[in-house]
């Protein structure tokens, strides 16, 4: 038999990022009518090693049956020697025989889904006019991450704080060609996120970087970049004074720390979480309901997102002959 291998950029070039906001809409419709099995994701962390690893496995049902698992390794410190912090490879199995079909570059699949299901839930939740975006944080995820806004949005204009304002500021000069409209590096969070209707974090950061008192009435804001119990980026009162939605309710009770240290703190009771993704994309539950109100979208990453990317560009790569397919 032969096994598709794809790399970076062959995914990259396979999937799209308004193509994978598709792809990933129809990941959770399926969702919604139960044809995914997901177990939480699995986490080694030993104690003298500089990263964790992750393995996602989930199982999709229906004409075409597949496995999928999702090896990857996080290394917070890579982003010091210019490599992306998720290391790793997407297994992509047939569902009835087991048999091994294709090993997909986890980086590249992360980055693009992530930032495709942020897009997704912003063309859900955010007020229809919205275009007044803050990115906080310069890292992997803040490439995409503009790039699935302005998918899913008319952007006005954006503002991208980092930790290290000089960073921000290099991560500015390498994408302005790519958009028409004005994109500012800005020295603090405050100032990006003031005055924004759209706001995405995309940071490692344990401590919040967005704060209540800097949040517009009517935002939508895309928490994506802690995946820890441990570690939040929105603050307790931000968390209280929005509508919470999740990509899956038992990820987020076990996973999310913006989640789970707000409701230690008493900052919002633990049926604070108004719906997953799931439900919104089947019109089971409702959305945002005025202009007025605040919209959090609690993201994690969920090993479905990985399946069904990988499962479209092994199809997609199988028409155009794309990556190496090899005997195995």
């Amino acid at each position: 038999m032969k096994v598709l291998v794809l790399n970076h950029n062959e995914v990259a070039a396979l999937l799209p990022m308004r193509e994978c906001v598709s792809v990933m809409a129809e990941a959770f419709a399926e969702l919604a009518r139960g044809n995914f099995h997901q177990p939480l994701r699995t986490i080694i962390k030993p104690a003298e090693a500089k990263g964790v690893m992750a393995l996602m496995p989930a199982f999709r049902s229906g004409a075409e049956a597949l496995f999928g698992l999702k090896a990857i390794c996080v290394f917070p410190g890579n982003a010091a020697i210019g490599k992306d912090a998720h290391q790793g490879g997407v297994l992509l199995f047939h569902g009835d025989t087991g048999e091994l079909l294709a090993v997909v570059n986890a980086s590249a699949i992360t980055s693009i889904r992530t930032a495709a299901v942020s897009g997704l839930a912003t063309r859900l939740l955010a007020n229809p006019d919205a275009g007044d975006l803050a990115i906080i944080g310069s890292g992997v995820q803040a490439r995409p991450h503009l790039e699935a806004m302005a998918c899913t949005r008319s952007i006005r204009r954006a503002r991208i704080a980092s930790l290290h304002f000089e960073k921000a500021k290099r991560f500015v000069d390498e994408i302005q060609d790519s958009y028409d409209f004005p994109i500012e590096a800005v020295p603090t969070a405050e100032q990006a996120v003031s005055g924004a209707d759209l706001i995405v974090t995309v940071t490692i950061a344990r401590e919040p970087v967005v704060r209540r008192e800097w949040v517009s009435p009517g935002a939508h804001i895309n928490a994506v970049g802690t995946y820890s119990p441990k570690a939040r980026e929105i603050d307790g009162a931000t968390m209280a004074a929005a509508s919470l939605f999740v990509d899956r309710r038992e990820s987020a009770i076990n996973e999310a720390g913006d989640f789970i240290l707000a409701v230690a703190e008493g900052s919002i009771p633990p049926d604070h979480i108004r719906a997953d993704l799931a439900e919104l994309v089947a019109g089971s539950n409702g959305g945002r309901t005025t202009r007025e109100e605040i919209t959090i979208f609690k993201s994690l990453g969920l090993a479905i997102e990985d399946l069904a990317a990988a499962a479209h560009v092994y199809h997609k790569a199988a028409g155009r002959n794309s990556g190496e397919w090899i005997d195995f």
